[in-house]
């Protein structure tokens, strides 16, 4: 054993030994056990190109602390890391790089392409992994992953062909989220939704061979020249004989019908709705309805086409200003109207996103949501807080086709071929050498699949699927999958359906969901706002177990929290006060090697009995909550465990044993200090790994048998037991401290120091003065009192005294035992100088007619308060001096 701990409390001193010291050691690395049983989490991988954020630091501190938890309650503990290949992020990334050299990817070509997005991924794609390290992520880092690695591939390309041979999956011309920069369609995680200023423009449409019009209300005028119909409600009264009618599209004069379906909104603007099923997703469901023509107005690259007429070639936000000042011109426009409108952009360069009728590839999802439903429903997966599962079932309710392909060349490539002469489509996990039909030659489809596509079977792709691997049997299902929840629409939800239809089973049975971690005024973190905060500088001035517990225990499942300094001090405090007793312990230990005796019943005292069933209380209730996944409670828990019980009240209840002269028992007390602060270490791990485990490392050797690394983080987790339970020793000191405290606070409020010897006169109810009496040694010692009366007839002795009331029992101190009377005599005479000042200084106020006179009344009024307050204080003041002086 080492001496002590250093003085003072330095995380980096020892924050990234210790982690190097894990890793090396292999405690991360997890076995197969049948006598153990598995726990298992996929992490939900980072982009390669990422950096460490605030809510990587949340959500995967929040999974380390289950998997040290779960570590330590002696389960196969699996952690699973990787990272995602982000297709888009990537591709721009090596684009950009491209570039620099005044060449674009198309003039290096496919293959060379891809050998240098390998080089920018082996350059740049571990720094997030080692960034996750600082955090202290306990990952199996021996099986990271990558979402294009061999065996991830071989899942993608698998499952595509299943669903694919199932008809699940089919190419074919629908909407799609297309960025016009980035030149791809996009998923919808990939478009972040904003609200700005916009208007909506009311148009006319006449009517045809009809002095009427029908007026509709549009924000993005430019998509009119794409409008096939105009649709209003069945029920609305206003337009029913318009139904069948012919409306002519303003200026360009052709010919659209008006058209009845309940996609309309009668309370929504006019009731009245341009259909353009090229350019609107809810347009297109409306023209498969009415098997309405599909006109594409606007192309990839974000300008107008032929059909646009004479705006063809223009910019469609451009031409959405001159259409609209040439529909003005022309008397079409009726009104424009300020709104907040939704705008989707891309993720990566902000771009608008432009809904486009594009020929993609899809996953038809109604038959694959139905079990993800029924699993909710029947309870087999479980969203926490439960709230969350409306979210889920609501999005898988109204599910609409999955777009999975990427125009680009980073990502899975879409295992599809085509006939470069008859066109026959093959769908192979391997290139056909010639075409099956003709015997033509055959190539590759161009596109990729989405990120979200292989993400989606993340969970068991990493443990070997589609091969029925030893990992994959042993440690799959997972059993929780913890994110945050803005992401259970995009990758929960493919999760669980893909897993059911690949494996026949959940890929996890709870889902927990936490907020995001906004900024001290409640903002969302973005690179726009500037308000960021980067956790490796927090961990680099406060430490990663600061950072860690100000997370953990400061959220509620499902809801944000504020990012706030001042709860991150108070984390560095609560380690620097265990850090300061710890060595306190440790300070005090004698030659010991670790096998203390075990101490006899008769060898407690009360104080030891006291914090064994608080510890034993705690665990019992740490271990509730950890199972619920109620871990800002546990966390706050083991805290006041720690703080207010252990460092607060036991050091300082056996410091006088641990000081006295009786060697057996100073030897009882070595042995309580270390065997609570083991079980507070263990308790508090899953939070602060590193203080904990440092800490761990200073103390005799440890007990558990099956840990041969002789590290914390591979211990026990402590286990609440009936023998542990104290009660009667419990009321003794809770009884005895609550007078303590209540003593310390009449001190406190008139500034008498602890040197100051009291009286104290208990009046005690009968039936608890054996109790009271039980804890007079405490009382009198961590009161300082000099004398301690219990029920004692002292009419004469209660006259002058400071009282307060706890259960059961009033507390009386006299005054003089408080007061140092001379001290607080020239006080009061001070105080009184200043009030007879006062009192002067108002009476001439109010003696001078000047003042009476020309003052507003308010303020007459003023001083007349202030000289009646005065003269109250100072009657009081002379009371008490009158009072003092008879002591004196």
């Amino acid at each position: 054993m080492q001496n002590n701990l250093a003085k003072t409390y330095s995380p980096e001193d020892f924050e990234h030994r210790i982690y190097e010291m894990w890793e090396k050691s292999g405690v991360f690395s997890t076995k197969r056990d049948p006598d153990k049983k598995p726990f298992t989490i996929s992490m939900p991988p980072p982009n390669i190109t990422g950096q460490l954020h605030m809510g990587h630091a949340l959500d995967q501190t929040l999974q380390d602390v289950l998997i040290r938890y779960k570590r330590l309650k002696g389960f196969a503990s699996l952690w699973v890391p990787g990272s995602d290949h982000a297709s888009i992020a990537t591709e721009v990334k090596v684009v950009e790089r491209i570039r620099e050299e005044g060449l674009e990817k198309q003039d290096i070509g496919r293959e060379e392409f891809l050998k240098r997005a390998w080089q920018w991924k082996e350059e740049y794609g571990g720094i997030i992994t080692q960034q996750c390290r600082r955090l202290g992520d306990s990952c199996d880092w021996h099986r990271e992953r990558f979402t294009m690695d061999e065996g991830c591939n071989i899942a993608v390309t698998e499952f595509f062909i299943r669903l694919y041979e199932k008809g699940l999956i089919y190419r074919g011309n629908r909407i799609i989220n297309w960025c016009p920069t980035c030149g791809s369609a996009l998923s919808d995680a990939e478009v972040e939704h904003e609200d700005v200023k916009g208007l909506y423009y009311y148009y006319k449409y006449p009517i045809k061979d009809s002095e009427e019009y029908i007026t509709v209300a549009t924000s993005r005028p430019e998509t009119m020249f794409g409008d096939t119909a105009v649709a209003v409600h069945p029920n609305d009264e206003r337009y029913k004989h318009l139904i069948g009618k012919t409306a002519i599209l303003p200026i360009v004069g052709r010919e659209i019908p008006i058209i009845s379906d309940t996609y309309p909104d009668p309370e929504k603007g006019t009731g009245a709705v341009k259909i353009t099923p090229a350019h609107d997703a809810n347009d297109f469901l409306v023209g498969e309805r009415h098997n309405l023509p599909e006109i594409v107005c606007i192309d990839m690259d974000a300008v107008m086409n032929e059909n646009a007429g004479k705006y063809k070639g223009m910019d469609r936000f451009l031409c959405r200003k001159a259409w609209a000042k040439e529909l003005e011109e022309q008397g079409y426009l009726v009104k424009t109207e300020d709104v907040i409108i939704p705008t989707g952009g891309c993720y990566r360069c902000d771009t608008v996103v432009e809904p486009m009728l594009s020929e993609q590839w899809f996953v038809a999802m109604e038959e694959l949501a139905k079990p993800a439903i029924e699993a909710a429903l029947k309870g087999e997966l479980v969203h926490v807080p439960q709230k969350f599962e409306k979210v889920y079932l609501n999005w898988l309710t109204n599910i609409r086709d999955w777009c999975i392909s990427r125009q680009l060349w980073w990502g899975h490539r879409i295992p599809a071929y085509y006939c470069t002469s008859c066109e026959h489509m093959m769908v192979r996990a391997e290139k056909p050498e010639r075409c099956e039909k003709c015997g033509g030659e055959v190539v590759q489809d161009e596109d990729v699949l989405d990120t979200w596509f292989s993400s989606a079977l993340w969970p068991f792709s990493t443990l070997g699927w589609p091969e029925k691997t030893p990992d994959y049997e042993y440690f799959f299902p997972t059993d929780v999958l913890v994110t945050g929840y803005d992401i259970i629409f995009f990758w929960v939800v493919r999760m669980v359906f893909s897993s059911l239809e690949a494996t026949g089973i959940l890929p996890f049975d709870h889902v927990y969901v936490h907020g995001l971690v906004r900024d001290a005024e409640g903002r969302k973190m973005s690179k726009s706002l500037g308000n960021g905060i980067d956790p490796l500088e927090i961990i680099d001035e406060y430490g990663a177990d600061a950072l860690r517990f100000m997370l953990t225990t400061g959220i509620t499942p499902g809801n944000d929290m504020r990012f706030q300094k001042d709860k991150l001090e108070a984390s560095r405090n609560f380690a620097n006060k265990l850090w300061n007793a710890s060595r306190f312990v440790i300070m005090n230990l004698k030659n010991e090697d670790g096998t203390f005796k075990t101490m006899k019943e008769g060898a407690l005292r009360n104080e030891d009995k006291w914090i064994l069933h608080r510890i034993n209380e705690a665990a019992k209730d740490v271990t509730k909550m950890m199972d619920k996944f109620d871990l800002a409670l546990a966390g706050q828990r083991v805290y006041e465990l720690i703080w207010n019980e252990f460092c607060d009240w036991y050091i300082e209840l056996v410091k006088e044993r641990l000081y006295g002269e009786d060697e057996k028992d100073k030897e009882n007390v070595r042995f309580m200090l270390v065997a609570c602060l083991k079980d507070l270490l263990r308790l508090l791990h899953p939070f602060m790994p590193f203080i904990t485990e440092e800490i761990w490392s200073y103390l005799p050797l440890k007990e558990s048998k099956d840990n041969s690394y002789g590290f914390l983080i591979s211990d026990r987790w402590p286990e609440s037991s009936k023998e542990m339970e104290y009660k009667e020793a419990v009321e003794v000191l809770e009884r005895a401290m609550e007078i303590i405290k209540a003593v310390r606070n009449i001190r406190s409020e008139v500034n008498a120091p602890m040197s100051k010897k009291l009286t104290l006169i208990l009046d005690v109810k009968k039936n608890d003065e054996e109790l009271v009496k039980a804890g007079l040694s405490y009382i009198k010692r961590l009161t300082n009192a000099g004398d301690i009366k219990i029920n004692k007839e002292m009419k004469e002795a209660l006259e002058d005294v400071m009282s307060t009331v706890v259960t059961d029992t009033n507390i009386y101190i006299p005054k003089e035992d408080l007061i140092d009377y001379k001290e607080e005599y020239e006080r009061l005479l001070k105080e009184k100088e200043k009030l007879v000042s006062e009192v002067e200084r108002v009476n001439l106020k109010l003696s001078n007619k000047a003042f009476l006179e020309k003052a507003p009344p308010h303020l007459v009024s003023e001083e007349k308060e202030k000289e009646a307050k005065y003269k109250n204080m100072l009657d009081k003041l002379v009371e008490s001096i009158t009072l003092i002086e008879r002591k004196l």
